[in-house]
Order: structure tokens, then sequence, then C-alpha cells
């Protein structure tokens, strides 16, 4: 009787455990789609615009359109060859337009590939992902404080759709909103660039703005004006934020 009473408290304590361990749910930010952003974060759509409604956008010097047109060629000359990796892309295109754009330039700092965890409010969820690059501003005279997002970057192979990114990087994006009123994410696969904004409210909202292209020249110089004016905005939102 005592090893029979022994088994069923073992077994209750056990099932309970199981249980408790059931209600957290771990998801991956790579594995989420749009409706699940939009049901998990309570993240909601608006139309987008153009990208002068956020800020202006300067011409490019003839030194940086020359720049611009060498890591075009040098993209072009290795998705000639097969697929690029999204690893190649981080080093290939995005390390030199974010130089040219000003994204190494003092007081931005930049990280990649650091995990972020995420907890949903009202549901016991965790979603668990890693960051390819992001930028923020590390000011001397914010040290201890939570730095500045800048911009959220999420880099896919050249086979893949950029689009498929987006789920992914707005979850990240997210993480933000919780102290600053505002962020710009990019997703691209080397060859397109697609451009979110994202604003703290009730409920949050992100924008999808106008697809960019580093192998079209006339979207190509856009993709450096643009890189550039979030650069130069990023004093601005801190002073917001």
């Amino acid at each position: 009787m005592i090893i029979l009473d022994y088994i069923k408290s073992a077994i209750y304590f056990t099932g309970k455990a199981d249980r408790t361990k059931a209600m957290t749910q771990n998801l991956e930010a790579s594995q989420l789609s749009l409706n699940d952003v939009s049901r998990l974060l309570k993240l909601k759509r608006q139309i987008g615009g153009a990208f002068t409604i956020f800020f202006p956008l300067e011409p490019l010097t003839d030194f940086e359109q020359q720049e611009l047109l060498l890591i075009r060629n040098h993209f072009w000359r290795h998705l000639e060859s097969g697929k690029v990796s999204a690893k190649l892309v981080k080093f290939l295109v995005l390390s030199p337009l974010m130089r040219l754009t000003g994204f190494f330039d003092i007081p931005i700092v930049l990280t990649m590939e650091d995990s972020i965890p995420i907890e949903v409010e009202d549901e016991d969820t965790l979603i668990k992902g890693r960051l390819d690059i992001l930028a923020v501003n590390q000011s001397d005279a914010e040290i201890g404080a939570t730095p500045f997002w800048i911009l959220v970057v999420d880099a896919k192979n050249s086979a893949i759709d950029s689009w498929a990114g987006l789920p992914q990087l707005l979850t990240y994006a997210y993480k933000s909103l919780q102290h600053q009123p505002s962020v710009w994410g990019l997703t691209t696969n080397g060859r397109n660039y697609q451009f979110v904004y994202l604003t703290r409210g009730n409920p949050c909202t992100y924008q999808i703005l106008p697809d960019l292209s580093l192998t079209d020249r006339e979207r190509s110089l856009l993709l450096a004006q643009v890189l550039k004016a979030i650069c130069k905005l990023q004093n601005v939102q801190l002073q917001l934020a």
C-alpha cells in the first residue's frame, strides 16, 4: 500500500510539472509569420508612405556614388557565381554600405548576432532569436542607460526573398519599443532592401516602406540616401526618447 501511494504521488507531481512546463511556450522568431507577429505582439500594420515623410534625402557626393558602384559591382560578381550566403551578404554588402553611410562613426556602435529573448504579455510565451546587426547610440552621456536602437538589420542569403525576413525583423525591432518611441528596421538578401518603421503606441504599429535594390542604379542611390538619413536622424530620435 505504501509503495502504491508513493507511485500515485510521483505520477501526480510529475504530471503537475509537465503541465507547468507545457504552460510556457517557447517560439523561434525565425518561424513566425506576419499573422503570428500581429497576434502575439499586438503589432499592427499601417499604410506605408514615402521615405521623404520621415526625413529629407540629401544627394550623394561623387565619391559616395563611386563607392556605391564598387559595392554593387563586387556583389554582382559574387552573385553571378552562385548563391550569396547570409554571412557573405553581411561582410560583402552591409558592412561597406554602413561604413559609407556613417554607421561606423562615433557615437554609433554596431553589434552582431546577439541573442534576444522577448516575453509576450498576457501569454506564457517566450520568443527567442538572434539579431544579425544592431546599430545603437552609445554616447558617453548615456552610460548606464539602455542604448538607443538606431537600426535593426536581418540578413538572408540571396536566394531568399527579403520579405521572408520581415516577421523576424519586426519581432526583434519590437523589443526596442520598451525604452524608445520608434525604431527603423531593415531586412535584405543583398539584392533587395525592405525598410520598416516601428512606432510605440496602443497598439504599436509598423509601416513598410518602398522596396529598394542594390542591383538597380536609381534604387541603389536611394538606398544609400536612406541609410545616411537614418544615421543622421538618430540624434533627433535620441532627444525624443
